[in-house]
């Protein structure tokens, strides 16, 4: 499917050490430019991003911005083992029943003793792995939107591949009735000349502007090259540069027929057709 090379995404994921969040977004670009914004703490994980990338994009500037909101330690990541504060609290019972005249016992000190808490943190790797599969999900949402926008784009093209067809059948189906016209329109002057008319010679001036007026060449090419824009947007895979070629192309035979013109409505069509093909030459532009 055909592909835009614009489009953004946004994950978010809430879990007991962080929430974390990816803002993908993505513009046109000759080749695969991404860049990343990340916390120092997954700074590491860069090249890993860009692997991800390079396997599943071909082109467009890509902007990756990774949020990172850790919770609260103090409050959460301390937790009493109780199983051993159970045995120090008989421990001191024990003493108290020697020991008549012992102070009642401080609960900061009683928390010091090793064994009493325990912390909670979360392993560094847990979270780099949960930071690696919601990239993944960005990067594919991305992709999705990537693919909606390539469909539009597509539309946009066959309409304007649909124009220019009907142009090139228009002028192909009035070349015989312009030639009759400049031909007639050549007699018709040398006439009010009061010009003596050589048939040899009229002939020979008739054979010029006919070769001159000849665009059918022009016009088989520029239906060519619709047919090839249409089984390009076909093609799995970028196909981008392809299409931008094929723009060039297409415009090479616009400015033939124009320069080739010798009456108002081929100078017309010759205009309507570039301005077509700049129309969807714009829309290319936006192609992976």
């Amino acid at each position: 499917m055909t592909a835009s090379m614009t489009a953004f995404s946004r994950q978010e994921a809430t879990y007991d050490w962080g929430t974390i969040s990816w803002e993908v977004r993505s513009v046109n670009q000759r080749y695969l430019e991404p860049n990343f914004r990340l916390p120092d703490n997954f700074r590491e994980l860069e090249f890993a991003f860009r692997d991800v990338l390079r396997k599943k994009l071909n082109r467009g500037k890509l902007e990756c911005q990774l949020r990172f909101q850790a919770v609260d330690k103090a409050a959460t990541s301390l937790n009493i083992n109780t199983d051993n504060a159970q045995a120090l609290a008989n421990a001191i019972d024990s003493l108290g029943t020697w020991f008549q005249d012992l102070n009642p016992a401080n609960p900061l000190d009683i928390l010091k003793w090793p064994g009493i808490l325990t912390d909670t943190g979360t392993d560094a790797e847990i979270m780099k792995n949960a930071v690696k599969e919601l990239f993944q999900k960005s990067v594919d949402e991305l992709i999705d939107m990537r693919l909606r926008e390539g469909e539009q784009l597509v539309t946009i093209i066959e309409q304007r591949l649909d124009a220019i067809d009907a142009i090139v059948v228009e002028v192909q189906a009035k070349l015989p009735e312009i030639i009759a016209a400049q031909k007639q329109n050549l007699i018709d002057k040398l006439e009010a000349a009061k010009v003596e008319l050589d048939p040899m010679r009229v002939e020979a001036e008739i054979v010029v502007l006919a070769q001159k007026a000849d665009v059918a060449e022009e016009l088989d090419r520029l239906a060519t090259h619709t047919k090839e824009v249409r089984r390009q947007l076909k093609q799995k895979g970028p196909i981008g540069r392809r299409l931008d070629f094929l723009m060039q192309e297409l415009n090479r035979e616009a400015n033939t027929l124009s320069s080739k013109s010798i009456v108002v409505e081929t100078t017309q069509s010759a205009v309507e057709l570039k301005v077509l093909i700049e129309q969807m030459r714009e829309q290319i532009q936006n192609i992976e």
